[in-house]
This record gives C-alpha cells, structure tokens and sequence, in this order.
C-alpha cells in the first residue's frame, strides 16, 4: 500500500514539473514573439480568415489585410469578398481610442469605443497580443508545416466566463511570428486567423486608422457609444 502511494506521489509530482516546464517554454517563446512583434513600429500583413460552426452548418472563408502600430495600439483591418477578384467587403479601424467598422454593402459605418474587455478577437491585430494579459499558457510541442518547424503554444482564458474558451497558436520557430491562431467559443464557433505574409515598417500616416468621412459621401454613420 505504501508503494501505491510513493508511486502515485512520484507520478503526480512528475505531471507537475512536466507541465511547469512546458509553461516556463511557452512563456520564453510567447515573450521572443512579443518583443519581436513590438520591435517594429508598423506592420502589414495578408491573412485568411475563415468561421466554421459545425452545428450551425456555417462554412466561411475571407481574406484580408492588417496594417498594425502595436505600440500605440492603432490598426486598419480589411476584408475582402473574393480571393481571386478582392473588392472590400468590411473595413475595422481604430486610432487607438475609437473604433469604425465599414459596412461597404450596407453603406453604413459604426463607431464605439474600442473593445479592451479581451473577451473576444475583434480584430486580426490582436492575434499578436492576446497571451499578454488574461491566459494561461501550455507550450504542446512542434509541427512541420510545408517544411517549416512551428510551436504549439494552448491558451485559456484565467476568467472561466469569457466567451472564448481556448485558444490554439502556431508560431513559426525561427522567425518568431504567429503564424495562426485558432479561437474556440462557447456557442461551437471556430474562428481561425492564417497569415500569409508579413512585412514590417511599412508607410502608415495617422489618418490610416480613422474614418475618412469625406472619401465615403453617402454612408450612413450609426454611433453606437
């Protein structure tokens, strides 16, 4: 019976430190993504989006663009309604404060302030961010991709009510940059962000990340704050 319990002790004590471990990996490799990420004052890169919800029968695919200031928070996130011919379906902008999402079809635009609550992804810009603050975080080991080695880092969220409840990333290991990032939801939502390239410092002046009133004439501004 003692040996029941020394061995029972020994395994328990052996998952602890193996997963301290692997949370002490993740933690170095998020922070090389993280100051990395940072180091850049502008970036840019092309993504595809798609929602899938299994349940619902809802199957949807875009791509997009992202032209991100992480130090002040800025970020220009376009939508496109075709891959082969992209025209703008939707556009997410924010100075930093407000936000106007561009509705093209619907000739509306809507203006909040800018969601810091982390409970969801509103925009593509925070894919880069979001295991700073509110996650735990579980390195899961390495995968080839196309020839490439990448990282597996597993997210949850330390407050059990938040609407997404795991978050799965991929981070390319010699660049140091998320390559996707898989979100689950509680109403079975799979949200999954792949980047398809990324180019930093790219040109970017201030009025980028606000509404242009005055080259939209005829759009319907509904505030929403």
């Amino acid at each position: 019976m003692k040996k029941i319990i020394l061995y029972t002790v020994l395994a328990i004590s052996t998952s602890t430190a193996a997963f301290a471990q692997k949370d002490s990996q993740a933690r170095a490799i998020l922070g090389q993504v993280s100051q990395k990420y940072k180091s850049y004052d502008v970036i840019k890169t092309d993504f595809t989006f798609s929602l899938n919800n299994q349940q619902a029968g809802i199957k949807e695919t875009q791509t997009g663009t992202l032209i991100s200031k992480a130090k002040s928070g800025k970020y220009r996130v376009s939508l496109y309604n075709s891959a082969a011919k992209p025209e703008i379906d939707k556009e997410i902008m924010s100075d930093g404060k407000t936000q106007w999402t561009y509705l093209k079809k619907d000739k509306e635009v809507q203006v909040g302030d800018v969601d810091k609550s982390g409970d969801g992804l509103g925009n593509p810009a925070q894919i880069f961010t979001i295991y700073e603050k509110g996650f735990k975080y579980l390195y899961t080991g390495e995968q080839k991709i196309a020839g490439k080695v990448y990282q597996n880092i597993e997210l949850t969220p330390e407050d059990e009510k938040k609407s997404i409840f795991k978050v799965k990333l991929t981070i390319d290991k010699v660049k140091k940059q998320i390559y996707s990032a898989l979100l689950f939801d509680k109403n079975g939502n799979r949200y999954t962000y792949t980047v398809r390239s990324f180019t930093p410092n790219v040109p970017a002046p201030d009025a980028t990340f606000a509404w242009d009133a005055k080259g939209h004439p005829g759009v319907e501004v509904v505030d929403l704050r």
